[in-house]
């Protein structure tokens, strides 16, 4: 080997060593580890970068992690005098088979701790030339290492996902099951292959909210890693700020296309579609900029499986299941108009149609509900205006019986302390304007998801200001105020000034939990402190019944 070469090797092994030598501790010391996670470290890059003003020989840097754009985590050191010898050819032909040799036989050695290593390893090299950094990598498998974790899968996929409930595997297990699962080393990237397994543990962690959110966001993360690092970058070139654009490669500079990777790329921008529209749109358009007929169908048509577009003399409707859209025209102002949109929108949903869709709408009119902090969005504009039809009320609980679902939500706003479950501005429009429909509020109030959604605090206060204070509106507000989150403020509106108010309180609060009675007179009087001033100013039999819930508050 030239000397030059040598030099360089020694002095760059020399540092690789030392610090894996450190980090083999560090992770012999890590907690256990998923038994879908084959290894830790997968990537090495040497580097030298030319002295900024031609002083010195410029530096090495040393990457055990693929590095960002923006970061400087490399290890970093001084280079000697060994490197004005080294030429390209030098580079290339001797350095680089050098060190992948040695590289190699540290990979496959085993003399690391069995997690050290993944099954895959990237090496990486890189100098600077006069007007340019010259880019060589090999890509090296442990062809053991990998079986043994395909192996592992295929058990995990019998052993805890397909079992029933109440068989769950580790949440610590979701981000490598959903990441293996887009590998093609690993497995058949096929809709049929992929779907019904993230279909399983979707509907096995359904009933825990927190789980359920975790789960999709790690296999929405895992698909977006595939179409970047796996599909994208062979057909286009990252652009725009961060990187966060595609430009289309020149005909001669793109890959042949891959049908099948190009089917699994929408398939993949159809998913991460359910929480990430804007990345579900953007990707279905850079499948068209290749020639795929299906993403310019899903664009203008949706799926085909919904009725995309209906229209009389009084409306207009328009909707995609793909981009989880519904516009509607409103053509004349009046009952007629919104009857029939409202039955576009329910037939929809009837036939499957996803609950938590957007609304655009033009209409002349707008009208909303008289609730503090919820989003003037187009959905509630639409609402608003029909719930100013009497005769329409029976169809727009109608719609509501279907939209209602728990742990849903409108794609109307950004996700944030404005999003509402599917239903919401039908339900609060009736409870405010009719008692005609409580059952339907009080199944609402059941359903809603007080963890993660706090706008029915509001509808309390709006409640009260619609029905005011009766023995039968009471026995509603207690219902409604179950429903409140953790995180609702006391009601300054509520005085319960008569024993046949405190009577129903206590019946509604009678066969409740600790907490929620708790909860709903802290709604109803701010503190123990506060009911106890109430109680022992007022006269009996209010008196009593007031004393009755001091028992039932701290």
């Amino acid at each position: 080997m030239n000397e030059a070469a040598k030099a360089f090797l020694q002095h760059v092994w020399i540092q690789i060593t030392d610090i894996y030598d450190k980090e083999n501790k560090r992770i012999s010391e890590l907690p256990k580890r998923s038994m879908l996670q084959a290894g830790i470290r997968d990537y090495l890059r040497v580097a030298w970068r030319r002295p900024e003003r031609n002083d010195g020989y410029g530096h090495i840097y040393i990457d055990v992690d693929e590095p960002f754009d923006w970061s400087d985590s490399s290890y970093k050191s001084e280079a000697g005098p060994y490197i004005e010898q080294m030429t390209e050819e030098i580079w290339i032909r001797e350095f680089f088979p050098a060190l992948l040799e040695r590289v190699e036989n540290m990979f496959l050695a085993g003399s690391y701790s069995p997690v050290f290593f993944d099954y895959r390893f990237e090496l990486v090299l890189e100098y600077d030339r006069d007007d340019s950094v010259l880019h060589h990598s090999m890509i090296l498998i442990n062809e053991d290492k990998r079986q043994a974790l395909k192996e592992r899968m295929d058990s995990f996929i019998q052993v805890k996902i397909m079992p029933d409930l109440p068989v769950l595997p580790d949440k610590n297990d979701e981000f490598f099951f959903a990441r293996n699962l887009m590998n093609p080393d690993l497995f058949e990237q096929k809709q049929e292959c992929v779907d019904p397994l993230i279909q399983r543990l979707r509907d096995k962690l359904r009933s825990n909210r927190n789980r359920a959110e975790g789960w999709a966001a790690e296999y929405t993360s895992a698909f977006k890693g595939w179409a970047e690092e796996r599909f994208l970058n062979r057909y286009f070139v990252q652009s725009g700020n961060y990187g966060l654009e595609w430009a289309l490669k020149g005909a001669d500079e793109r890959e042949e296309l891959d049908s099948d990777a190009l089917e699994f790329f929408i398939y993949a921008a159809l998913r991460i579609g359910a929480t990430e529209p804007k990345t579900r749109q953007q990707y279905l358009e850079l499948a068209v900029q290749l020639g795929s007929e299906n993403a310019a169908a899903y664009l203008k048509q949706g799926s085909g499986r919904f009725e995309s577009a209906r229209a009389s003399q009084l409306f207009q409707g328009n909707a995609n299941d793909i981009l989880q859209t519904i516009d509607i025209r409103i053509l004349s102002e009046e009952e007629a108009a919104y009857g029939e949109a409202l039955q576009y929108i329910t037939d929809l949903l009837k036939q499957g149609f996803p609950k938590g869709y957007k609304l655009t709408l033009k209409s002349k009119a707008k009208q909303y509900l008289p609730v503090k902090k919820m989003a003037k969005s187009h959905l509630h504009q639409f609402f608003g205006n029909a719930l100013g039809y009497p005769a329409l009320y029976p169809r727009i609980a109608q719609y509501a019986e279907l939209a209602m679902e728990p742990f849903a939500w409108y794609g109307d706003v950004e996700p944030g302390e404005k999003s509402v479950m599917p239903g919401t501005y039908a339900i609060f429009g009736l409870g405010l304007y009719t008692d005609a429909f409580d059952s339907l509020v009080l199944r609402y109030m059941k359903l809603v998801d007080t963890e993660h959604q706090s706008l029915q605090d509001s509808f309390a206060e709006a409640y009260i200001d619609a029905h005011g204070l009766t023995p039968k509106s009471m026995g509603m507000l207690v219902s409604i105020l179950l429903g409140s989150s953790e995180s609702a403020k006391p009601l300054k509106s509520v005085s319960i000034d008569r024993p046949e108010l405190a009577e129903v309180v206590l019946s509604e609060l009678a066969d409740k939990e600790m907490h929620e009675r708790e909860h709903v007179l802290y709604m109803l009087f701010g503190s123990r402190s506060k009911l106890m001033n109430l109680a022992k100013k007022a006269a009996f039999p209010l008196k009593d019944k007031l004393e009755q819930m001091l028992d039932w508050i701290r």
